[in-house]
């Protein structure tokens, strides 16, 4: 479960700067994750590069983006029961949006990002 999107479902009802700090949280996984990985590769910068990417899309960008508008629908359709409904839709959401995207994110790495602009990084 990527942080993020757990600020995001309780985005309603915690101060905005618990959910900026849970992209923080996020986004230092992803680079100390991205260097863990290029350490030890024979590519590290276009390693770095790919894990960079990826993981930046797959864990923090799109499911932060999809919680995010998915609460915010939820919580204009329900009523006074919006801050327990809302955040409950969030949360049961996450681990339903993760193999879609995850599987998006592997097309659109292997379709655009990897051939077109990490095959031409030569490091």
């Amino acid at each position: 479960v990527s942080t993020q999107s757990t600020g995001e479902a309780f985005r309603n009802v915690v101060h905005r700067n618990v959910v900026r700090f849970s992209y923080l949280i996020s986004g230092g996984y992803v680079v100390a994750d991205a260097t863990s990985k290029s350490s030890s590769s024979a590519t590290p910068i276009r390693t770095f590069a790919d894990v960079l990417i990826w993981q930046g899309l797959a864990s923090v960008a799109i499911p932060g983006f999809t919680i995010n508008r998915l609460c915010w629908a939820v919580g204009k359709m329900v009523g006074p029961a919006r801050t327990a409904v809302v955040t409950g839709t969030g949360l049961l959401a996450i681990p339903f949006i993760i193999k879609p995207i995850d599987t998006a994110v592997d097309h659109g790495m292997e379709r655009v990002v990897r051939p077109y602009i990490l095959d031409n990084v030569n490091c």
